[in-house]
């Protein structure tokens, strides 16, 4: 099995039956138990703690304003059930927690908001830039309760944020929160995207030099990425449009002014992905044309090398006839001179090197100069691609 399809199974495996009655939270085999991380804060401190289980919820919750549960493991339906009984989370939301290949999406409910994103993943030696894994979240007046299929994410800056009292998330609500996990997980493409266009970069200069085939899979490669990044990012678009258009009593005004950042960053970053798999795409053509390059200059030599014979053949095969010269004064009478042997070589060797002066003179043998890239003017800055700030 190649690692494409054991990533595709990867993010279908967990699926409710066929036929299941609706809300159906079906467990993973072998799932561990979750883990639960609690950061519950208000303008004078915050609280921080690892929970062993639901009990302690209440006792934190009571002393804060805000709470933010963040789950990492969502194979124990069991615990994904309990956690929502606790917050009154509808179960057709629970059913998409467990079952991990949501598109991004916003619904309402009574009380609590549903979004789901795709959040990227670092990339690594088995993690391709375009991997992606679902976080889900419900917006409650004061929770915010999100599920991850695994450990680790992009959300650690907003942990900081909250422990060091930076910025103005410990003096607002949940919707802010949400904001702020949203924004962290949209910025967390900026590195992949400019990772790819560094790697586009060296693609191009390995195109100009040597271009094997390793050039052309990478580029292919880049190009499946940027396709999931795109999958990925198109539909958290739509659902920051959607939440926009009908925030809903758990958003203030004021909040969805943060949102049309957020959504600005979505549009930005959708940009940037068609406009590397454009560049890819032409890229790859240059692959191709240097590849026809190289074959059309070994054509060349060969032909050259060819037309260079066939006068010297057609000297070789005039001599090499059965003619008798002492039938006749016109049967080659050159077979009986002296020298006739070194001047048929000689005839030949000015032969050959009359046609390669010939060639030469045409242009046909001279290297071929690569013409140097023009000085960079102020046009040609403002239509470069643009280098990603680290965010």
């Amino acid at each position: 099995m190649s690692k494409a399809s054991g990533r595709r199974d990867s993010r279908t495996r967990r699926r409710s039956p066929p036929g299941a009655d609706p809300g159906a939270l079906v467990s993973e085999p072998g799932a561990g138990t979750p883990r639960l991380h609690l950061i519950a804060y208000g303008p004078g401190g915050a609280e921080e703690q690892t929970l062993r289980d639901l009990g302690q919820l209440d006792a934190v919750m009571e002393r804060w304003p805000v709470a933010w549960l963040n789950i990492d493991g969502v194979g124990d339906a069991g615990t994904v059930e309990r956690i929502g009984k606790r917050f009154g989370l509808h179960r057709l939301a629970l059913e998409d927690v467990i079952n991990t290949d949501q598109r991004s999406k916003v619904e309402a409910y009574a009380g609590h908001l549903f979004i789901v994103s795709r959040m990227a993943r670092a990339p690594g030696p088995d993690v391709p830039c375009g991997d992606t894994e679902q976080l889900s979240m419900f917006l409650g007046p004061r929770f915010v309760v999100t599920f991850q299929d695994k450990p680790g994410d992009t959300l650690e800056p907003v942990r900081r944020r909250i422990r060091s009292d930076s910025g103005r998330i410990r003096h607002l609500g949940t919707d802010y929160l949400a904001y702020s996990l949203l924004d962290a997980v949209i910025d967390g493409y900026f590195p992949l995207l400019e990772r790819a266009g560094e790697r586009l970069e060296e693609v191009e200069d390995e195109i100009m030099t040597r271009g094997d085939e390793s050039s052309a899979r990478t580029i292919h490669l880049l190009k499946r990425e940027m396709i999931a990044v795109r999958r990925s990012i198109w539909p958290l678009r739509d659902a920051l449009s959607a939440l926009l258009r009908d925030p809903g009593e758990l958003i203030r005004p004021e909040t969805t002014v943060y949102l049309r950042d957020t959504y600005d960053h979505t549009v930005r970053i959708i940009d940037l992905v068609e406009m590397y798999r454009e560049l890819g795409a032409d890229l790859m053509q240059m692959y191709l044309s240097q590849v026809n390059n190289r074959m059309n200059e070994v054509i060349k030599v060969l032909s050259i090398i060819a037309t260079i014979f066939i006068p010297l053949n057609f000297i070789a095969g005039l001599y090499g006839m059965n003619f008798d010269p002492g039938a006749s004064p016109y049967n080659m009478p050159e077979l009986r001179w002296r020298y006739g042997y070194p001047l048929s070589l000689l005839a030949m060797a000015l032969v050959a090197l009359g046609m390669l002066v010939y060639f030469y003179r045409r242009g046909w043998l001279r290297p071929r100069v690569r013409p140097r890239p023009p000085a960079p003017t102020e046009n040609s800055r403002a239509t470069a691609p643009p280098r990603l700030p680290r965010r």
